[in-house]
């Protein structure tokens, strides 16, 4: 699989300008690393949200949200395998493992939502043998806004819809793994 361009799988929305992500855990085009792995659905890893920092966002960005997902999981719709909004503004770096089962990590106010296994972490990477290399979109969104207003119910799916009038610039680092 060849990834040409860092806007996908956001190239069905408005296109906004980039600004930087690094991580120390992750690198872009790279294999993901055993703890970024999924352990809960037994492909040898520890759940581990990557540490990741970014830079360069716009003026006037209120806060961010963070999104991990795989546009190649066999579901007809992809799989969202992480995301928190209502990070504050002043939040310019997570620690690995701050998306944990109680997001012991995420700075007061941030909001971490139900994957799409339904459980509110991160959750590493998992696809199913045989399918090829699964590219790993995560993504810093810098909007607008303090919060996106949503409630712990809400999807990852839902939160994108709320984020589209909002985004300001996206950061994106696109790791991949394969079974």
């Amino acid at each position: 699989m060849s990834i040409t361009t860092q806007t996908i799988p956001y190239d069905k929305i408005a296109q906004v300008p980039t600004f930087t992500v690094t991580s120390t855990d992750v690198a872009n085009g790279e294999e993901l690393p055993t703890p970024q792995v999924s352990g809960i659905f037994g492909a040898g890893g520890t759940d581990t949200s990557p540490q990741l920092s970014w830079s360069g966002f716009p003026e006037g960005t209120k806060s961010f949200a963070i999104t991990m997902y795989d546009p190649d999981a066999p579901t007809g719709a992809g799989f969202w395998h992480w995301a928190v909004v209502d990070i504050p503004a002043s939040c310019t770096s997570l620690v690995a493992g701050a998306g944990d089962d109680t997001g012991s990590g995420l700075p007061t106010g941030s909001l971490q939502l139900k994957n799409d296994a339904g459980l509110a972490h991160f959750l590493g990477a998992a696809p199913p043998a045989g399918s090829g290399k699964h590219p790993y979109f995560i993504g810093i969104h810098a909007l607008d806004v303090e919060t996106l207003g949503l409630d712990a119910g809400a999807t990852p799916a839902f939160a994108g819809f709320n984020m589209s009038g909002h985004t300001l610039a996206r950061a994106v680092i696109t790791p991949w793994w394969e079974a």
